[in-house]
């Protein structure tokens, strides 16, 4: 399974998406994602194991 970060213009993590989908939603909601990028394994098992990636996502639910 694939995690992903998206980060504002100043590099600052404003969301972490499952799919694809999700960040297009996060987008046409107006969030300035400027960047994104496939999280580690490492990464993406923290998010698997503590919680879903959408939950990181206060507007997003």
């Amino acid at each position: 399974m694939n995690f992903y970060s998206c980060f504002d213009g100043n590099g600052q993590v404003i969301a972490r998406c499952q799919t694809d989908q999700e960040i297009e939603v996060l987008k046409r909601m107006g969030r300035p994602i400027a960047e994104v990028r496939q999280m580690k394994n490492e990464e993406a098992v923290v998010c698997s194991l503590t919680s879903s990636p959408s939950d990181f996502n206060m507007d997003y639910g």
